[in-house]
């Protein structure tokens, strides 16, 4: 079986390193195409570095630009690239541009497409990703979906076939790299900090950050905290690009601004914290599987089971409220036993499910 997997932002690196690997453990051959989509080396090089992620058999740098240029790109070159792989199946992750552009491009020409991550609702249509995930489940014919949620969003929408409760692979990546950050990373002896003892930040969404009121609000709240524990603020590119367009002046605030960091660092970064701010879905989980509470600067999360299980607060972008969310967040006690996300083994059942219904050669149609 020929897999072509398509990343091109942090998260779906993250996502895919556990897949490409239990791949790799099979007889089957993955193709990776890198759209370029996330292109600093904190942003992209360093996972390939770190991760044992096999190297992308093409870049197709793409960069940044306005969605319908992004996309329409990489729908361009990925179709190419299809066209000359022939592969048995294209497998997307997770809910950005990448994930849309190479969805649609496999669907054109007829090949299966696999969705990890697949069935996730914030039911917000101002986000982009909210189309993103939407367009792409309605395309695909397998769909690995993280929780029972998930599976229960698609079924609302009369998508039943081809659906597997498989658990998250964020989990799988998690358990594998914990280890490695706490072996090779020196993160908190370089930033002079304390186990439980800061707060960490991150902040990268087009709601937040295409929005000077709301990133002020944001950037205001995070200064207020910081007069009462210090706060580890990663910038973003994104975030920090429209920090110099508002003329915000952040240095004056005294936060702990650093730089986007190597993923095992921002790992060990989470596990530490007494609390994380944070508009990532991603790191809402991290926090999760760190016992570490969190506080989600949107109004909406696609992970609603963080909510419902009270290690998560929904504070939207008001200074006020998210102050008054970190201060009841602060010393609660989380607990990540309930398997909320599966047990670890999602890359595992992924690719049993992969080599099951696509390697036995039958056609597309009489499998799903």
């Amino acid at each position: 079986m020929k897999v072509v997997s398509i990343v091109g932002a942090r998260p779906q690196f993250i996502k895919a390193s556990p897949v490409s690997k239990a791949l790799r453990q099979t007889e089957h051959q993955e193709f990776i195409i890198h759209t370029g989509q996330h292109y600093d080396y904190e942003m992209s090089r360093v996972f390939f570095d770190e991760l044992e992620l096999t190297e992308p058999h093409v870049n197709l740098e793409v960069g940044s630009g306005s969605h319908g240029k992004q996309t329409g790109e990489m729908l361009m070159q990925i179709d190419n690239v299809l066209l000359t792989e022939k592969p048995d199946c294209v497998l997307v992750y997770g809910d950005t541009n990448s994930t849309l552009a190479g969805a649609l491009a496999a669907v054109k020409l007829h090949i299966p497409v696999a969705h990890a991550e697949a069935g996730l609702r914030s039911f917000n249509r101002e986000m982009p990703e909210e189309h993103n995930r939407v367009l792409t489940d309605h395309m695909s014919d397998l769909l690995f979906c993280p929780s029972k949620t998930a599976v229960k969003n698609l079924e609302h929408e009369g998508i039943t076939r081809g659906v597997h409760l498989v658990g998250d692979v964020m989990y799988d990546s998690i358990l594998h790299n914990i280890n490695l950050a706490e072996r090779n990373s020196d993160v908190l002896d370089r930033l002079k900090l304390q186990p439980r003892c800061y707060a960490l930040a991150t902040v990268h969404r087009a709601e937040n950050t295409d929005h000077p009121d709301r990133l002020r609000n944001i950037i205001e709240a995070l200064a207020l905290i910081n007069q009462e524990t210090q706060v580890i603020f990663p910038v973003h590119p994104r975030t920090k690009q429209y920090l110099r367009d508002s003329e915000l002046k952040i240095q004056n605030l005294k936060l702990k601004t650093i730089d986007p960091i190597p993923y095992l660092d921002m790992l060990l970064l989470e596990k530490n914290a007494h609390v994380i701010l944070t508009d990532s879905g991603g790191v809402q989980k991290e926090a999760y599987w760190f016992n570490v509470p969190c506080v989600t600067l949107r109004e909406q999360t696609e992970w609603v089971e963080l909510v419902e299980h009270g290690a998560n607060t929904l504070a939207g972008s008001n200074r006020k409220t998210i102050y008054q969310a970190y201060r009841t967040m602060t010393g609660k006690k989380i607990d990540s036993n309930p398997e909320l996300y599966g047990n670890g083994k999602a890359s595992q059942k992924i690719v049993e499910i992969l080599t099951l219904l696509i390697s036995k050669k039958k056609r597309p149609e009489s499998l799903f």
